[in-house]
């Protein structure tokens, strides 16, 4: 008896007035055959009853004629991986799938990996975040020289206390022909978001808007979302215009489209986070789409889709079933090989449980309150970075702290005086924002807020690259679905961080998708289906075969 009998005898229905006819080989009965079909998501599939056994099988044909021995019980379409999302989406990026690797800060996201995403067809963020302007240009010679015809995107994040610093971005960006941003940790719409996207804007002869800059926006509230599906705002265009940024033509047509290409519901994830559950998130930002374009009546609606917690095949599943346009993983990329952190940081990540997780200040806006969702698994960053910004909420200079205070943080924290870390601070900002000098040198409360963000940067940069006798102090910006990946993942290859590809690990997640979405179609024909089938393990690398496939998809 095969495992799909029990339920073919009972609730399982057959199609009526036909049978399936083909020779007796291609019909799959034993438990492995059965499997290893289904498993092969890029074909179709016949469902047959044949002689109290239920079967499936690749080819055959339907004849009229009513056959008790071999009823058709359903048909599974095929579902290769490319099938996944919205094609839209591919044809704009030129990807193969609906799914892109966002970007992590400080160059985590980084060259080498948008770089093998690129070439598999697959669309990553650099993490230009943090990054100095010399940086960010020399990561965009890179990738370009490698992708020349892309895919690739590189991350404009939201620096509200260093304004100047985003602007040169944009204007790296727009320099080098950078066609594709990631816009994050936005609240509100700036001057250099509408710079890169109206300067991108140019009108076909028939008439139509060509959008070459594409924005990309990645938000957790609606009120954020709304600005992003609305036009640029008017008064940033004015001001575009006085200062001959763009052209007339620029801010007329910046009027008929949105501020985004497509918008990422980013729920629970690491890094900026505001712990959104993804199941309440998504179907709110698709209706608020929806709304938009009835008011506005784009031309080409705005794409919806889900970030936030897709660490494994269930996640990456549910969030195509309710309608994400593409799925985005961060996290888990941050354990593969190709990520810009050390060696030490990608095996704690691999060990991470989803408990392993807790909220922390932000350092790009640390005075506002911001926090981020970072590992506290082997690191005391959480805690420390907590009681910095608990410091700098309670005294208005570094002199008001009680001294004892003082003293053990500049041993067990700073593991230096405070005027040396100043004194470094000057030098970096004389750099890369000379008025947060300015600024702190007229403000005390100011001036210990950028000694005290010099610990929370530099705990990312010690993560980075491996600093010895800093490890408690790592910040490792992390969120649940990295807890979820490694428990999927456990006892396979990829259990191990040196296995870990950022190819591979989004391979095995859209293979793993389609296969369980295949399991549920299987289901609702009225069959029952063993446990052990319910889900998808990665029992081998996928990424070597990827080229030799074509457009078929992946067999497993």
């Amino acid at each position: 008896m095969t495992p799909l009998t029990e339920l073919a005898q009972g609730s399982a229905h057959s199609w009526n007035n036909v049978s399936w006819q083909g020779p007796a080989h291609q019909l799959a009965l034993d438990t492995s055959s059965i499997h290893e079909q289904l498993l092969d998501v890029a074909q179709s599939l016949w469902v047959i009853a044949s002689d109290q056994h239920v079967g499936v099988a690749a080819w055959g044909s339907l004849v009229p004629a009513a056959s008790p021995g071999n009823s058709v019980l359903g048909f599974l379409p095929a579902l290769p991986t490319e099938s996944l999302g919205d094609p839209a989406f591919k044809a704009t990026y030129g990807t193969r799938y609906a799914y892109y690797a966002g970007a992590m800060a400080n160059a985590i996201a980084s060259e080498e990996m948008i770089i093998a995403l690129g070439k598999a067809g697959l669309m990553g963020s650099f993490g230009a975040g943090g990054c100095l302007p010399a940086r960010i240009e020399t990561a965009i010679q890179k990738i370009q020289q490698a992708l020349p015809n892309g895919p690739y995107a590189f991350n404009l994040l939201n620096s509200p206390f260093e304004p100047a610093l985003e602007q040169r971005a944009v204007e790296l960006y727009l320099k080098h022909n950078v066609r594709v941003i990631e816009a994050s940790a936005y609240m509100d719409i700036t001057f250099g978001l509408v710079h890169y996207r109206a300067a991108g804007l140019a009108q076909s002869p028939d008439g139509q808007v060509i959008i070459n800059n594409r924005i990309i926006a990645k938000i957790s509230r609606k009120e954020v979302a709304k600005r992003f599906l609305s036009p640029a705002p008017q008064d940033i265009l004015n001001k575009l215009l006085e200062q001959g940024k763009i052209t007339p033509l620029q801010a007329e047509l910046a009027r008929l489209v949105p501020m985004a290409d497509d918008i990422t519901a980013e729920a629970d994830s690491g890094g900026h986070t505001d712990n959104r559950p993804l199941i309440a998130l998504l179907p709110a930002i698709l209706a608020q789409r929806d709304a938009f374009q009835v008011q506005y009546n784009y031309a080409v609606p705005v794409r919806v889709g889900a970030a936030g917690g897709i660490g494994t095949p269930t996640a990456a599943m549910a969030a195509f079933a309710m309608g994400a346009a593409y799925i985005v993983t961060g996290s888990v990329n941050q354990s593969c090989r190709e990520a810009g952190a050390s060696e030490y940081t990608r095996n704690l990540l691999a060990k991470a449980d989803m408990a392993d997780v807790s909220m922390a200040p932000a350092a790009d806006m640390f005075e506002m309150g911001v926090r981020v969702q970072v590992l506290k698994r082997g690191s005391m960053f959480a805690p420390r970075a907590g009681k910095l910004h608990d410091l700098y909420s309670r005294y208005n200079a570094w002199e008001e702290i009680p001294l004892s205070e003082r003293e053990k943080l500049e041993s067990t924290v700073f593991k230096r005086p405070f005027d040396e870390i100043w004194a470094d601070t000057v030098k970096f900002f004389t750099e890369r924002d000379p008025r947060q000098v300015e600024r702190g040198i007229a403000d005390p409360h100011q001036k210990m807020a950028l000694v005290f963000r010099w610990y929370l940067g530099l705990s990312s940069r010690w993560s980075n690259v491996g600093e010895k006798g800093r490890e408690m102090d790592y910040q490792i910006w992390c969120g649940p679905s990295m807890g979820a990946f490694n428990d999927w993942v456990k006892g396979a290859y990829l259990a191990q961080a040196a296995n870990r590809g950022v190819v591979d690990v989004a391979l095995h997640l859209l293979t793993g998708a389609a296969y369980l979405t295949r399991m549920r179609q299987l289901a609702e024909l009225g069959l029952h289906i063993p446990a052990e089938w319910m889900s998808y393990l990665p029992k081998q690398p996928l990424a070597d075969h990827l080229t030799q496939l074509g457009a078929t998809g992946l067999k497993i």
